[in-house]
């Protein structure tokens, strides 16, 4: 039936590396990053403190339970010229972002991998194991994506994109909060959309439950690994670290979604709501291994939040203006310096001590 209904529709507002192939976003600060790390450093780490944990979700990604789960129904056959205008626009940009922040996930996982596996066969086979699932969830985006007659090259993104060097115990800070985010934002949408399902606009919504369980265990994986390498974990400079990872993916989620706020609104959520429920949400879950929390119910939290996000869509609406580009930067840098201000203030309100909530001395 497919064929028939899916006439073309312009996609005028896209750049195109080629008709169909949608040109890459240009990298900001708020774009999802490709990352490289030292393999040589993460072969030599010792898993034995916690190899039986570790042994145990090895063991859930060989199952596969998610095997049989990426099939396209024939609920997508049909027209999708319906969802149109800005709709159309924030919805293939939510598509495109998520696509590209999975197949980063993939190029790591599976370089560590293929590095790890003569030196490090325990943790390679773990890597190996998520790069199939980030292979998955990849190519489900990027098909979705023709239903709107685009498609990203990812051939063309793994060798256009630069890559971010982050130690490997920095690797694993921004990879579990990546993981553990990723499953609150999907399984969030998800009750929300099978709540009010005249709000599901497009069916990719229906796979987020069994989808966003891969995104879970990703983060177990890390878990389990910072728990067997516990230098990760017990001094003060994880606590410095810990706290500028929690922010850093806090912030740049809030910026990013209040700036497509009608994305959500358009599946019956408010942006602002979401995000603040996905936050207290994955800080709770990062205080199960990391050795402090932020205090998100700080009466200020999201106030800064706030003043820094009406900054950002200041700049924003600065970068869609006609002005000279010299013009567009100066009038861009005060309110650059208010994000700045904020996430100062954000980083040294006192965090919340796991060590003196859980009652233990470390």
């Amino acid at each position: 039936m497919v064929d028939s209904l899916r006439k073309p529709q312009e996609n005028t507002q896209f750049d195109e590396l080629r008709p169909g192939v949608k040109a890459p976003s240009k990298d900001t600060i708020l774009t999802p990053r490709f990352y490289t790390t030292d393999f040589d450093e993460m072969a030599a780490m010792d898993m034995s403190v916690n190899e039986d944990e570790v042994r145990a979700i090895i063991e859930e990604f060989r199952a596969d339970y998610n095997r049989h789960h990426f099939v396209r129904t024939d609920v997508f056959d049909q027209s999708w010229e319906h969802i149109d205008g800005k709709t159309r626009e924030l919805f293939v940009e939510f598509l495109e972002r998520s696509c590209t922040a999975e197949f980063s996930g993939f190029l790591l996982y599976k370089e560590l991998g293929r590095r790890l596996k003569d030196k490090n066969p325990l943790l390679a086979e773990g890597f190996t194991l998520m790069s199939r699932d980030e292979a998955r969830h990849a190519g489900f985006l990027n098909k979705a994506m023709s239903d709107f007659n685009l498609q990203l090259d990812l051939g063309f993104l793994t060798k256009s994109k630069s890559y971010t060097f982050f130690k490997p115990k920095f690797i694993f800070y921004a990879t579990y909060l990546s993981e553990k985010i990723g499953y609150w934002r999907y399984i969030t949408i998800f009750r929300h959309l099978d709540s009010h399902p005249e709000n599901r606009i497009y069916p990719i919504f229906q796979f987020f439950e069994n989808w966003c369980q891969d995104e879970n265990r990703h983060g177990d994986f890390f878990s389990a690994i910072m728990k067997a390498q516990p230098q990760f974990l017990n001094d003060w400079k994880a606590k410095l670290w810990c706290r500028f990872f929690l922010l850093s993916v806090f912030a740049t989620m809030f910026l990013n979604d209040i700036q497509r706020s009608g994305f959500y609104a358009s599946l019956g959520l408010d942006a602002r709501e979401y995000d603040i429920h996905v936050i207290k949400k994955t800080n709770e879950s990062a205080a199960k291994v990391f050795p402090i929390m932020l205090n998100v119910e700080h009466p200020d939290f999201f106030k800064h939040l706030d003043t820094a996000s009406d900054a950002s869509l200041k700049i924003s609406d600065i970068g869609k203006g006609t002005q000279p580009k010299l013009l567009k930067t100066l009038s861009q840098l005060p309110h650059i310096a208010t994000i700045g201000v904020k996430m100062i203030q954000l980083y040294f309100m006192k965090p919340i001590d796991m060590a003196t909530a859980r009652g233990v001395v470390r």
